[in-house]
């Protein structure tokens, strides 16, 4: 009975150590970046504004009143008065929704097509056309509305809204809580629209190369799937914690096998 038990708890153990243990070639990222190399980064970080793009336009510059009527302000009045005294009015900044015919419709300038434009390029452009009516006016863009999406083997999928648009693949991942141990770190797949054609490209995390790809900084509205490992694939039918179980019941048999000694 002992040399049964002794057996079978030879076999879990081999089992276990063969579900439980997994090489570092498969999941440690960047493994061929050796220490101190530089990378040149010539990669364009600018993301390129598309139909349906929430932009924040504002124009400053030294004589505010000039530049008043080319920002777009809803102004609203309070419709109460407190203790005789009416409330100061609520100047808010609105936001310009990109059409669908890729264009903005710009006080005083009327207009603009904008689609295909980076916000350096279109700040360039805007500063230029006003400059016709203001001295020297400054105009800052933010794109409100950049988000990427993340699927798959990701501990938290979802869509992600980002202030900013200089977001690089692993900090996406970092959002999502980074690619689960069952996800392939050597196919990620990245989907990118620029609103005429759909382009993708699979990334291996794990080489250093990855850096130097056009889709190592994501772009609005890309979308990033993780695919699952074969075993995550194989084992599908499974619970995830097999081999949490496999090293319980490796216990139970090693008790029992003492027990019944």
């Amino acid at each position: 009975m002992t040399r049964f038990f002794a057996k079978v708890l030879m076999l879990f153990f081999v089992g276990s150590l063969g579900v439980s243990c997994v090489s570092s070639e498969k999941i440690v990222y960047f493994q061929d970046l050796s220490q101190g190399q530089l990378l040149l980064d010539t990669i364009q970080k600018s993301s390129k504004i598309q139909s349906g793009d929430l932009l924040s336009i504002v124009v400053s510059a030294y004589d505010l009143n000039a530049v008043r009527p080319f920002n777009l302000i809803s102004e609203t009045r309070p419709s109460t008065e407190i203790m005789g005294v009416a409330a100061n009015n609520n100047n808010q900044q609105q936001a310009y929704l990109t059409a669908q015919d890729g264009s903005i419709d710009f006080p005083i300038l009327g207009r603009i097509q904008v689609v295909g434009l980076t916000r350096v390029e279109l700040s360039e452009l805007l500063a230029k056309r006003i400059s016709e009516y203001v001295k020297e006016p400054i105009v800052t863009i933010r794109i409100l509305n950049f988000k990427v999406s993340l699927l798959g083997e990701v501990n938290r999928p979802g869509t992600y809204n980002f202030e900013g648009e200089r977001l690089t693949l692993p900090a996406a991942l970092g959002l999502a809580g980074d690619m689960t141990i069952y996800g392939r770190r050597d196919n990620v797949l990245v989907i990118r629209d620029d609103g005429k054609t759909k382009n993708y490209k699979y990334l291996d995390m794990r080489s250093a190369n990855v850096l130097n790809s056009e889709y190592y900084y994501l772009q609005q509205n890309d979308v990033v799937y993780v695919e699952p490992n074969r075993a995550q694939v194989q084992g599908s039918s499974f619970n995830r914690n097999t081999a949490i179980y496999v090293s319980i019941a490796s216990l139970l048999l090693s008790a029992m096998a003492i027990i019944f000694r």
